[in-house]
């Protein structure tokens, strides 16, 4: 992605970290025959660790970006004329956020060692479709909603949002 605007850098490169995280988890799952219950186990350590950075990315990141996304970028997408696809991905949001409000206590009880067979399943499901929504999410935004922040801000809102995105 070419911008010339610090906010849309800075929301490219948390997209692509979160698309390499997401492909990884994606694969991982694929791989995994069972619940990881051997820390001390390569593979089943690689995992654990894994579904933690997924669990942090759920807990800390989703939420810090989509936040911000509503609160300072929708309203001007929609003043500018596309509300349509402000209103798209303020939906794709909510969607997100109902599959990680599923996923948080299961990615937390792996990390405590009390999930049961059935809740891993639950949690391969809910991090497969998690997974499946965010990577579709992440596309619209990169070519939808970066290309229009070279319209929707000049460079001191830029510098400003950029900073305040960063440091948030």
């Amino acid at each position: 992605m070419n911008s010339d605007r610090q906010t849309g850098r800075a929301l490219h490169d948390e997209h692509r970290a979160n698309l390499e995280l997401l492909g990884r988890v994606e694969l991982a799952l694929g791989r995994a025959p069972r619940r990881p219950t051997d820390p001390e186990s390569t593979g089943d350590r690689d995992l654990l660790r894994l579904v933690a950075a997924l669990g942090h990315q759920i807990e800390h990141d989703v939420e810090r970006h989509f936040a911000f996304e509503e609160r300072e970028l929708f309203s001007r997408m929609a003043a500018a004329g596309e509300g349509d696809i402000a209103g798209l991905l303020a939906e794709e949001h909510d969607a997100i956020r109902e599959v990680a409000a599923e996923l948080r206590p299961l990615t937390r009880a792996l990390a405590g060692g009390t999930l049961d067979d059935a809740g891993w399943q639950a949690l391969a499901r809910g991090a497969l479709e998690l997974v499946e929504r965010q990577v579709a999410h992440i596309q619209k935004e990169e070519m939808a909603l970066l290309p229009l922040l070279e319209d929707l801000l000049d460079d001191d809102t830029d510098r400003q949002l950029a900073m305040d995105y960063t440091t948030a």
